[in-house]
């Protein structure tokens, strides 16, 4: 199987997961809390933030072509309105290193982390966040955009609402075998049981940190009315990287399930596509594309969503081994936008780097029919370059083309990124 010429095969990281002592973030201070839901702090991470050279060189050398990585708000803007020079020139140089090995950088701009003033100041359900991400968007765009030819301004956008529908079916669990496989049908690293042990604490805590009990980081559960403003400050933050490099191709990235009904269960998948997809065209019709993240189905029956079916293949975060989940919603997503798309997650936690590389390469032959068939697919980007810091979940799950040992950081390349690298055009 072959890709066009210009397809970029690449892999993704993000900022808190491997940098290191992202100290004026939300994260940060939420790791340090005593009865914090996150099983042990990120600490110095996988110090990409220094290693970052070795680590764009090594993905280099095995064939990739592209890098996806995030810049960090909390680091650009460490108090509000206030932006660190020396910071910016950080990521200016990690762009540079990635154009000297060949390489295209492709930014995102909010992933996941936050500034801790921000959430003082409400966070993801305040409405001065919209203008507030707007002015950080606008200042990286001026000062990188030359250098920059697509941005993703917010990671999985409709995270909240999936977190949001999750903690609701979670509490109605009352058996922690049933509560285990909840944490398995959302695609981010999560700690349901140990957040409601901690809810009383953590709300004291909270408020010390933040000044209020429940603090709106991106990642808390969403209301409607925070799901949209999250889409405004989409469309602001693209505006303000237009203004400052029109050349730039903007958009966002959505976390997808490959929603699959079974009969009786046609009505539950549709209301679920309709809230983790189709609700959100109006705000990403006329973006210059749509990042597309996937790593697994979910099933509904007449009772609703179902676990994954019995015996099947479940990787280290409890989702069913499912590459072909991709093709379906690349072309499901197809139907409705009409921009180019860019997978800019596609992914599998698991020790064993053989069933790595099958999941790469069963997602890459669908991916590859999508394009076959005229569908606009421009780049592959794996989840992750590294094995890294995946949220409350620590450094336990292993979704990286490259081990990282705990103690010394020392690197080592898994075959799986040399076969990912094999099928770059």
């Amino acid at each position: 199987m072959s890709f066009p010429k210009g397809f970029m095969i690449g892999a993704a990281t993000a900022a808190h997961q491997v940098e290191g002592n992202n100290k004026n973030s939300d994260y940060w201070l939420q790791e340090q809390m005593p009865h914090s839901s996150f099983t042990e702090p990120s600490g110095i991470a996988c110090d990409h933030y220094n290693r970052y050279k070795e680590d764009i060189k090594m993905l280099a050398d095995a064939g990739l072509n592209a890098y996806r990585f995030s810049v960090e708000w909390a680091r650009i803007e460490p108090q509000e309105g206030v932006f660190d020079e020396a910071e910016l020139e950080h990521y200016r140089d990690v762009i540079r290193c990635c154009r000297e090995n060949g390489v295209e950088p492709v930014v995102t701009l909010m992933h996941f982390t936050s500034p801790a003033w921000l959430i003082r100041k409400g966070g993801w359900e305040a409405e001065s966040t919209v203008s507030d991400f707007a002015r950080y968007a606008g200042y990286v765009a001026e000062k990188l955009g030359s250098e920059l030819n697509y941005v993703c301004t917010i990671n999985e956008a409709n995270m909240g609402l999936q977190l949001a529908a999750i903690a609701k079916r979670f509490e109605l669990m009352a058996k922690q075998a049933a509560a285990k496989a909840a944490e398995g049908t959302v695609q981010v690293g999560m700690n349901f049981q140990k957040m409601m042990e901690n809810m009383k604490y953590a709300a004291m805590e909270n408020a010390e940190a933040f000044g209020t009990p429940q603090p709106q980081v991106f990642v808390s559960s969403r209301t409607p009315e925070g799901d949209a403003l999250v889409m405004r400050a989409h469309r602001a933050a693209k505006e303000a990287v237009k203004k400052a490099a029109p050349h730039i191709k903007v958009g966002l990235t959505l976390s997808l399930h490959d929603l699959q009904a079974l009969p009786g269960g046609e009505e539950y998948a549709e209301k679920a596509w309709d809230e983790e997809f189709s609700h959100y065209i109006p705000y990403i019709d006329g973006d210059d594309f749509l990042g597309v993240q996937n790593y697994t189905r979910t099933l509904y029956g007449p009772e609703g969503q179902l676990p994954a079916p019995k015996g099947a293949e479940l990787t280290q975060m409890d989702y069913e081994f499912y590459p072909q989940g991709l093709e379906n919603v690349i072309r499901k997503v197809a139907r409705d936008f009409k921009g180019e798309l860019i997978v800019t997650e596609n992914g599998i936690a698991t020790a064993d780097d053989s069933r790595r590389c099958e999941f790469i390469r069963q997602a890459l032959a669908g991916t590859g029919k999508c394009i076959a068939d005229g569908i606009p697919v421009k780049g592959y980007f794996y989840w992750s370059l590294m094995d890294n810091f995946e949220w409350q979940k620590g450094f336990a799950m292993q979704f990286g083309l490259v081990a990282v040992d705990r103690e010394t950081l020392v690197r080592t390349a898994k075959p799986s990124l040399g076969c990912l690298g094999s099928f770059a055009p």
